[in-house]
This record gives C-alpha cells, structure tokens and sequence, in this order.
C-alpha cells in the first residue's frame, strides 16, 4: 500500500500513525506544504492523511497552497472516494470541501478532554463510547451537509469526528507522542492560544496530563489505525 501524507508544518505529522505504517511496510509519500512542495499525481496513493497546522481554512491569501489542497483533497475524497483521513486542520479543510463551514469558537479547545462517539461507524469500532483526546484548536467546522455523518462530539465543538463516503475527519487528536505538547508549544500560534485559554503557566500541567494519557492515546490511535486500514 501507498499513503500519501500533507503535513502543513514539520512538527505536526502522523506521530504514532507513522510508527504503525512503517511497521506495515506502508510507503509514505510526505509532502510539506509550507515549504511550498507540490502534491503529487494522486491516482498512485490508496489513501491519504492530511495533518493539522497553525494556519486556518480561510487564509488563501497568505497561504496559497490552501487553494490548490483543497481541490486535491476534493478530488481525492469526493471524486475518487478513496479512504481520507482528516486530523484537525485536516478535518476542518475536509468539512469545507463536502459543503460545511469552518468558524472561530468562542474559547478554543485546549487539554485533555473527552469526547462522545455518537455513530457506530466503522472507523471508531472497538473504542468505548466516552473517549479522553487530546484537543488544541481554536476553529470549528459546522453546518454539515445531510449527507455526511456526525460520528463525536463534546459540549464546547458539536463535530468532534465526522464521514462523508470514505472519508473521516476528527477534530481532535490521538497520534501524539511524548515530543507532541513540548514541540508544538514552540509554534507562536499554539502557544498564544494554550496561554489565553489555560493561563500563563498551564504548559507544564499539559504535558503532565499528555504524559498520563499516552498510553490510552497510544491504544485509541491503534483501534483507529487498524480500522481504517481495512477500509482501504
């Protein structure tokens, strides 16, 4: 099998996905968006994962490439209804390209937080209902179209995960490892919105409660994996 990954900066990529492809002798084509790398003829990858990015859907000014990805993942996901796996930023570009919309959230989501599944889609099968992510972000998708299924959700962001075809998107995250908090802290976005959410000194009682949750993260990212390989 092929993958193809789309990573909008280099600190957020598949985290232990990576580890569970390699493993499988998977070959992954990784493209850096932000670097202005060129995503390649899509016709020879069996899947793609798209990562998450300080960047937001909206800003094709600045971030041109946006445009052009988000034609690809329409192409990839909508036309060819190859399996499409959307983290974050990833499942914020997918839900505009079926027909939602992406808006600022009146307080981000940030920490470990839980989630409930609400479909008992293929993707989630073998996780209990009542799942701790990890969560860090300031928009949200909504105002799905009826035909795609709402899968999670939580209080604060209605559209936690949802489906369109073969294609999943999840606003939160599982893939992380013991670098994730401490790297992505480093990226001026993130940092400003964990500070005005959880306060000036919350970094280090993030990565204690990430730390704690590893191992259910780890497994969580696990049921996950193995259930979209059979998609493929």
């Amino acid at each position: 099998m092929k993958f193809l990954v789309l990573q909008h900066i280099n600190i957020e990529h598949p985290g232990i996905f990576l580890k569970f492809m390699k493993e499988d002798n998977i070959k992954i084509d990784t493209v850096e968006l932000d670097e202005n790398e060129k995503i390649p003829q899509l016709d020879q990858y069996d899947a793609m994962i798209v990562m998450g990015g300080p960047m937001d859907t909206w800003q094709e000014e600045t971030y041109p490439w946006l445009k052009t990805e988000k034609e690809e993942i329409h192409k990839f996901a909508c036309v060819q209804k190859k399996p499409f796996l959307g983290l974050c930023l990833g499942a914020q570009l997918l839900g505009e390209v079926v027909g939602g919309k992406v808006k600022k959230m009146k307080t981000p989501e940030i920490g470990v937080l839980g989630v409930s599944l609400t479909n008992n889609n293929s993707l989630f099968k073998g996780l209990n209902k009542e799942l701790k992510v990890l969560q860090w972000h300031s928009y949200e998708v909504h105002d799905l179209p009826s035909s795609t299924n709402l899968l999670a959700t939580s209080p604060e962001c209605k559209v936690q995960a949802f489906s369109s075809d073969n294609a999943f998107g999840l606003q939160f995250h599982v893939e992380q490892t013991n670098d994730t908090v401490p790297q992505w802290a480093c990226v001026p976005e993130y940092k400003s919105a964990l500070e005005k959410t959880l306060g000036a000194n919350a970094l280090e009682k993030f990565k204690k409660d990430v730390e704690e949750n590893l191992s259910l993260f780890n497994t969580s990212a696990r049921i996950i994996y193995d259930n979209f390989k059979k998609i493929i």
